[in-house]
């Protein structure tokens, strides 16, 4: 099997740390009720596919994996941005940013 080596370190340890991040992201998502912890989650989900995407553009030399990243994370920005405020409106009405309340709000 020819592993191609990026910078010392082989593709597929890169491969294995996008899996072990993303899977982290994915458990505190399902696992946690605080809008904080779901935000960061997410955004470390958001990180780990960007690894891959910049690991797989230097592999190939081509920069348009590179340039999509840029455009992800300037969009991820935006995301943090809405996502805070949203936290912000939900705690001057609830004094919690805890998710479960939200549900009770709706009833």
């Amino acid at each position: 099997m020819d592993i191609e080596i990026l910078n010392g370190v082989s593709v597929q340890q890169y491969l294995w740390l996008t899996v072990i991040l993303f899977s982290i992201g994915v458990l505190g998502v399902l696992s946690r009720k605080n809008a904080i912890i779901i935000f960061m989650s997410v955004e470390l989900m958001l990180n780990s596919v960007n690894l891959l995407l910049v690991v797989f553009s230097k592999m190939h030399a081509d920069t348009l994996g590179q340039v999509f990243v840029f455009f992800s994370m300037s969009v991820a920005a935006a995301e943090v941005a809405v996502g805070l405020a949203i936290l912000v409106m939900m705690y001057r009405n609830t004094k919690s940013i805890n998710i479960d309340i939200l549900s009770k709000i709706k009833e």
